[in-house]
């Protein structure tokens, strides 16, 4: 028999990323539960308190799925010309292993969705999504381009522009992914688009 507190957090979120935070009340979570509120506030002690517990346990999976997917930002300081090819192939690694979580793991991608319906109407939910999604992931991965041409003759870029270049098709694929119908199609072209737009940068000359 499933945990009643956990059933309650993640049927919460399922609603929240269908609807939106502000749409779902405490009725309506509920009513999908077959529970009464007195039932439901003995494990939580209002929707607020239902969702500060999703922003934590997002928290916590974030900071253990980081540990397998972060690459270091001084990793490709120093790789020589030879090199180069592999510093990329990391790059490619982590954006496929990011796509693939934000997209395929339930609570992860529920949690996307939710603050995606939310950052217009809610500064909070805004401020979320640029950590986990949107300016948290172009500072990184402009730390991991900076390094990675760091010693060849396209140092000069504007790694900034080039972060934003890479990242926001991978972001609009993750939204598309949501609603194909065959998600794997969305995959292959997101891992087509990182090939492609690495490609010209391999070809700079340490």
């Amino acid at each position: 028999m499933p945990d009643t507190k956990e059933n309650i957090l993640q049927t919460a979120l399922r609603l929240f990323a269908q609807d939106g935070y502000e749409a779902v009340s405490v009725s309506a979570i509920t009513g999908e539960l077959g529970m009464t509120k007195p039932a439901l506030y003995k494990h939580y002690k209002s929707k607020r308190d239902i969702f500060d517990h999703i922003v934590l346990r997002m928290a916590e999976a974030d900071e253990k799925n980081a540990m397998s997917l972060d690459v270091p930002a001084g990793a490709f300081q120093e790789v020589p010309g030879a090199c180069r090819e592999a510093a990329f192939k990391k790059i490619k690694a982590f954006s496929m292993a990011m796509f693939k979580y934000w997209t395929e793991d339930e609570f992860a991608s529920r949690f996307r969705r939710m603050l995606t319906l939310e950052q217009y109407r809610s500064p909070e939910m805004a401020d979320l999504l640029n950590r986990y999604l949107t300016g948290g992931v172009i500072d990184h991965t402009e730390d991991l381009m900076r390094g990675a041409i760091a010693s060849t003759d396209c140092k000069d870029k504007d790694v900034k522009v080039l972060a934003i270049e890479y990242f926001a098709p991978i972001y609009m694929m993750m939204n598309l992914y949501d609603n194909a119908n065959d998600k794997k199609a969305i995959a292959e072209l997101v891992e087509k688009h990182i090939d492609y737009f690495m490609e010209p940068m391999m070809r700079c000359r340490t």
